[in-house]
């Protein structure tokens, strides 16, 4: 039989031994998610090769949060509010033409279709490209999963033809969600003429932090998700607290309706762990009977 101290000592080479293996697969592990982890962020890197006869022009740009002003001056404010992460992009060249592309990764697709729906043009149709899309003669742009594609080219004519190829390319490429945001679906759709989400403040109040808002040719409304239907309920009783003077509704779980200076005729109610209703109608609209509408489309 060996001495106590010899035994002691092999003890601990074999602990040191097994300590230093566990590590070491740790470590592999490790290795192997940041390599996942970065050929995924690589498949959402802009490429000029993507289209035959364009290479790229100058050096790949890449910003975070903490420098994208230095790329869009004034206009970055509007893209850190949508929960902005990063943006890589690249400047393409194909004979006389150029190509700006950029793919910006947002906090999660809720976000990436924010920002595309506040950067569309209004006045034409959305395609099918991702969760939405536009392709027109001198700009594309299209949300898919987290990420939101933008494409500018030069000079002044029609690229129609060069921003398609691209697009479709890039469309492939991009992982995540490709259907729109469920909550687009739960606004009734008689008379809606646009719907956004709103990163703040919606309808300007600071306790329905985001959501979507719908536009209808009387008044608007909205639908916002909490964390769950207990702080749903909290939110929903400082609100009534917040307007003073109103009356219970019976739509969905519970909610209010009353009169607002800013506001106009309003309702709003509480539905497991969405807020939801309608604002600024006007004298006469049954302010209960469109919310219990919404309510309904709810899951």
């Amino acid at each position: 039989m060996k001495p106590d101290s010899e035994l002691k000592e092999l003890s601990s080479q074999r602990f040191y031994s097994f300590a230093f293996g566990i590590g070491v697969k740790y470590f592999q592990l490790a290795v192997v998610i940041l390599a996942l982890a970065s050929a995924a962020w690589a498949a959402e890197v802009p490429d000029c090769h993507l289209v035959a006869g364009w290479e790229q022009q100058g050096p790949a740009r890449s910003f975070t949060s903490d420098n994208l002003f230095e790329y869009m001056d004034g206009n970055a404010e509007g893209y850190l509010v949508y929960g902005f992460i990063r943006m890589q992009g690249v400047t393409c060249k194909s004979g006389g033409d150029s190509l700006v592309i950029d793919v910006s990764e947002m906090a999660d697709a809720d976000a990436a279709y924010g920002i595309f729906a506040s950067n569309r043009d209004p006045d034409r149709p959305i395609a099918a490209l991702g969760m939405g899309g536009q392709v027109m003669p001198r700009r594309a742009s299209f949300c898919k999963g987290k990420y939101y594609v933008e494409l500018a080219p030069h000079p002044d004519k029609d690229h129609t033809p060069a921003l398609q190829a691209f697009v479709a390319e890039m469309e492939k490429r991009i992982s995540g969600r490709s259907a729109p945001p469920d909550a687009l679906a739960w606004f009734p759709p008689d008379k809606l003429t646009a719907v956004r989400l709103i990163p703040q403040s919606v309808l300007g109040l600071s306790r329905l932090k985001r959501g979507y808002v719908a536009q209808y040719d009387l008044g608007k409304a909205f639908v916002v998700a909490e964390v769950s239907p207990e702080s749903a309920s909290d939110v929903l009783k400082k609100l009534r607290e917040r307007f003073g003077q109103s009356a219970a509704a019976q739509v969905a779980d519970e909610a209010f309706q009353t009169n607002d200076q800013y506001l106009g005729g309003l309702c709003i109610f509480r539905k497991g762990r969405y807020l939801g209703g309608f604002a600024n109608l006007p004298e006469g609209k049954d302010a209960a009977a469109l919310a219990t509408s919404l309510a309904a489309r709810i899951p």
